[in-house]
Order: C-alpha cells, then sequence, then structure tokens
C-alpha cells in the first residue's frame, strides 16, 4: 500500500499504462459516473477509421465521396466527450524531493485517460506550452489508449507558458459539449485564462482545473545561498539569499494561489490543487468527487 501512497515509488513500477491500470484497477474502478450518458443509438458524428474500428461502423457513402474511411459515432457510444490538456511549458519541469510537475501531471493524464475510456467515454488529449503541440480528438477506438500513451511519454516540456492563446486556439474545435480536464501549475497571467475559460462555460464546456505544483514552491524550504534557474528562458539564472527572500516569495506566492481561487470560483470551474507529493488515488477519488456532483 506504500507503493500507492507514494507516487515517486509507484512511478518505479514501468510505463505510464502499467501505472493508470495500477491506479484504477486497484482502488477506484467502478465510481465513475458519466453526466451526459445516451439513452439511443442516435448518430452523431463521423470520425477517421481506425484499425481495430468495427468494419460495419465505416459510412461507405463517405468512402465514395471522399476516398477516405470514416466510421458513424453514435450517442450511446459516447457517453462523455472529455479533452485532456496536459501543459508542458518549462516551468513543469521542475522538481527536486518528488516526481517533476511534468511527470506528475502526466501519469494523472493517463490515468484519467485509462478511467474515461473503461467507461466508454470519448477522450483526446493536448499537449502545449505557448501554443499547441499535440492534439488528439476524442474517440473511444480500441487504439486510443495506446496512442494516448505514446504520445504522453515521448512528450517532454519546453518552452514559456501562454494558457489564455491555447485555450482560445482550442475552443473553436470543441464541436459538442465537452468536458476539459486543465492539468497545469497555472503559472501564467490570470485575467486572460479567465477570459477563456468563461469562454468555455459560454459554450457550456465543464472545466476541472488540476493544478500541480511541487513542495517546495509551497514551503519555500531553501536555506543555504541557492541558484535558481529559469525553466522557460534558458540562460536567466540568479543566485540568491533564501533567508532575505522567503517571506517575499511565500507572500506572492499566497497572493497568486488567492487569485486563482477567486477565478476559478467566478468563471464556475472545479479548482483541484495538488502537490506532486499526493498519492495518485488520492487525487483521483478527489477528481470523482467533483464529477460525482454534477452541475
Amino acid at each position: 500500500m506504500n507503493a500507492f501512497a507514494d507516487p515517486t515509488a509507484l512511478a518505479q513500477f514501468g510505463r505510464l499504462d502499467v501505472v493508470a491500470r495500477l491506479v484504477v484497477e486497484g482502488y477506484m474502478m467502478g465510481q465513475h459516473k458519466s453526466p451526459f450518458k445516451g439513452s439511443s443509438v442516435e448518430f452523431v458524428e463521423h470520425r477517421q477509421y481506425y484499425p481495430g474500428d468495427e468494419i460495419r461502423h465505416i459510412d461507405w457513402r463517405a468512402y465514395g465521396k471522399t476516398g477516405r474511411y470514416y466510421v458513424k459515432e453514435y450517442e450511446d457510444e459516447t457517453n462523455l466527450r472529455c479533452y485532456l490538456m496536459l501543459d508542458a511549458s518549462g516551468s513543469m519541469g521542475y522538481g527536486q524531493s518528488t516526481l517533476s510537475k511534468y511527470a506528475y501531471a502526466r501519469q494523472m493524464t493517463a490515468v484519467l485517460a485509462f478511467l474515461l475510456l473503461r467507461q466508454r467515454d470519448a477522450v483526446g488529449l493536448c499537449i502545449f506550452d505557448n501554443k499547441l503541440r499535440q492534439l488528439i480528438e476524442p474517440s473511444t477506438h480500441a487504439m486510443q489508449f495506446p496512442r494516448l500513451i505514446k504520445t504522453l511519454e515521448e512528450s517532454e516540456t519546453g518552452g514559456e507558458t501562454s494558457l489564455g492563446k491555447v485555450f482560445s486556439d482550442i475552443i473553436p474545435r470543441l464541436k459538442r459539449r465537452s468536458l476539459v480536464v486543465l492539468l497545469s501549475d497555472l503559472y501564467d497571467e490570470v485575467e486572460p485564462l479567465q477570459a477563456a475559460i468563461k469562454r468555455f462555460r459560454h459554450y457550456h464546456h465543464e472545466v476541472i482545473v488540476v493544478q500541480t505544483v511541487a513542495p517546495e514552491e509551497e514551503e519555500f524550504p531553501f536555506s543555504r545561498p541557492t541558484q535558481f534557474r529559469n525553466l522557460e528562458q534558458a540562460g536567466q539564472r540568479m543566485l540568491v539569499d533564501p533567508h532575505r527572500l522567503r517571506r517575499h516569495y511565500l507572500e506572492q506566492y499566497e497572493a497568486f494561489m488567492k487569485r486563482v481561487e477567486q477565478m476559478c470560483t467566478r468563471s464556475g470551474v472545479d479548482l483541484l490543487k495538488v502537490t506532486t507529493r499526493d498519492s495518485f488515488v488520492h487525487t483521483l477519488g478527489r477528481y470523482l468527487a467533483f464529477r460525482s456532483r454534477g452541475r
């Protein structure tokens, strides 16, 4: 059980998909309920055919017109459409006593994807920094989870953050009501992010923000002269005396967190704040608690 309580230890079990299965099947499986569950077999839309899809669902008329294979997707096959949005900006690469924020958020992305797909919900993935780097549209087909895992495992942290810009870019791509789960440290300007989130809510999308921070960012435990490096802009380093900086840093950090909480409250979104010290199962349980409330 200790391995399940320690995300750093659990991550040593192996690949993202292995840990995702351990977390979901070993602790929380069966508790997820989709709020947008369909009750009919009404045709919804087409999507691209992938190996493993049932041939009987291919739309041969569409093939005759385009020369490409498309599959008809039905409401009972797509209970919920979810976009998992993973922040891969440079600040997410920070980690000292635990997994990096990115490693933690990436693993939680895999856990949520496995959970949702097991419930026959359509899951997509967006990886970004100051722009969209990877976008996989939501789907329920058999190869979706391996495709998501491969994309996650090949991803690395990149440049600066631009949450408001990325959100504005992806909103027009959401053709139907969806659940958007943002996994990020939210280290960006709050006002543009709030404006973008309000647009999501305007189009009736549900948003859950999983704010991921490192324990050192909350506690600032440094005691000796320390060199801090900007993870989003190369070459920026600063040697500081932590004793002189600590009080000012914590005041600024707490003020930022308060602005984030107020932003989420005003925008009508759920904020789930976690540290990289929290167990994956604990974070998953809190996520499920948000989902069970419904909107």
